[in-house]
């Protein structure tokens, strides 16, 4: 259904603006001059790039989601109709992609489906998590506490991201500017200083000679190169898809010295807050399992929580089957096994999400820390021994002309 912008005034003569759906124009003006709105322009909106090129449109940030949802349950918390509701956070959205996305839900909500129907179409932007403790929410009617709880979970997964990207991003930034210097010295630096070698028929250190070989390939299979790096990533990424390609680099992202334990400390932390939060939502133990095991982010971790779920259906305890898998510290354990003999689980998987988010902060630190010399080194290695090596036979000459 096509989608029209208008403005005009209201009845005491201020300036309104707005967007509506309908079937043609003409039904668009009726709607607006119902709200007691003079006219001054209705036209029919453009359509977004994404309408045209499916992969094209504004990625939703967690930051969009957050303020959607505050806004969301303040609304519903002050008794506004669920569709007003949308349709007042439809117009004040700046995403396109995401106004979109709740254009949608209110046109779903409006011909009869429920809020967490509506959202489950939308898995790229509200995962198995959020449409599940929505769906809670409008059953138990606490569907504004329900959002609140979710936006606090959302922020802290979020900042969880963000303090494990920030981590990568510096080594990377770091890395990728001395593969770049590196490549530049070696096409259009060591040429010149091979040239002079060459003229002066000076025997050359075996170091130098190196170099040179090296400069020598990287100019005649430069692009060569590049193609390979490119046919290396793509064949990465189409091996990690498959289930048995995804499973080996999990594993071996959890068994790596420094980054697998940051790796684990994410993992744990991730499954009781949102363990917790399902739980002190109403969503019973069993659900909530599988919610988290789908949104677990790692196979190993995933396998691990469904066979402590298979074993808690058959009648065990919570804490005994999470600590048969081997994948959960045993401090995490004992303490879930408390929370559970006390009643109070959804209390004590919170305080083990708040434990293991200042864990993370402290193994992020110490891999920066352990990062910072290796990148050192490995700059001193790289661009330090390639000067090196074109300086040896300068050096070489200026000892025999000192002699």
């Amino acid at each position: 259904m096509p989608v029209y912008v208008w403005t005009g005034t209201d009845k005491a003569g201020k300036k309104q603006k707005g967007e509506l759906e309908a079937e043609n124009l003409t039904l668009a003006r009726q709607i607006v001059t119902r709200k007691a709105i003079t006219i001054k322009n209705i036209k029919q909106k453009p359509k977004d790039l994404s309408e045209y090129f499916p992969g094209v449109g504004g990625k939703v940030a967690d930051k969009d989601i957050v303020i959607f949802v505050r806004q969301f349950a303040t609304m519903i918390d002050a008794g506004l109709p669920l569709v007003q509701c949308l349709e007042i956070l439809q117009e004040q959205q700046s995403n396109p992609n995401f106004k979109k996305v709740i254009r949608q839900i209110k046109k779903d909500v409006e011909e009869g489906s429920t809020l967490s129907d509506a959202i489950k179409k939308h898995p790229k932007i509200f995962d198995n998590l959020f449409s599940n403790l929505v769906a809670a929410g409008e059953i138990g009617g606490i569907l504004d506490v329900i959002l609140n709880r979710l936006a606090a979970y959302i922020e802290k997964i979020s900042n969880l991201k963000k303090k494990v990207k920030g981590a990568m991003t510096y080594p990377g930034i770091v890395i990728s500017i001395a593969v770049i210097v590196v490549a530049v010295i070696l096409i259009y630096v060591i040429p010149v200083f091979a040239g002079l070698f060459k003229d002066a028929g000076a025997k050359l250190p075996a170091m130098t000679l190196l170099v040179m070989d090296m400069s020598d390939f990287a100019q005649s299979y430069f692009h060569w190169v590049i193609l390979g790096v490119i046919l290396l990533v793509i064949a990465f990424r189409e091996i990690k898809k498959r289930p048995a390609g995804r499973e080996a680099f999990d594993r071996i992202a959890l068994r790596t010295p420094v980054a697998g334990m940051l790796i684990r400390k994410v993992a744990v932390a991730r499954f009781t807050r949102t363990l917790g939060t399902m739980l002190s939502s109403g969503v019973p133990i069993l659900d909530g399992l599988e919610v988290v095991a789908s949104t677990a982010g790692n196979v190993i971790v995933e396998r691990a929580i469904r066979n402590a779920r298979m074993a808690i259906s058959e009648g065990r305890p919570v804490a005994e089957p999470l600590a048969e898998t081997g994948v959960f510290p045993s401090m995490v354990t004992q303490m879930i096994a408390v929370g559970e003999a006390t009643g109070a689980l959804d209390t004590m998987l919170g305080k083990i999400a708040d434990f293991y988010d200042e864990e993370v902060d402290t193994a992020v630190d110490a891999l920066t820390s352990l990062l910072e010399p290796m990148l050192i080194l490995f700059l001193g290695i790289t661009i330090g021994g390639l000067l090196v090596a074109m300086y040896l036979p300068i050096f070489q000459l200026a000892d025999v002309v000192g002699k």
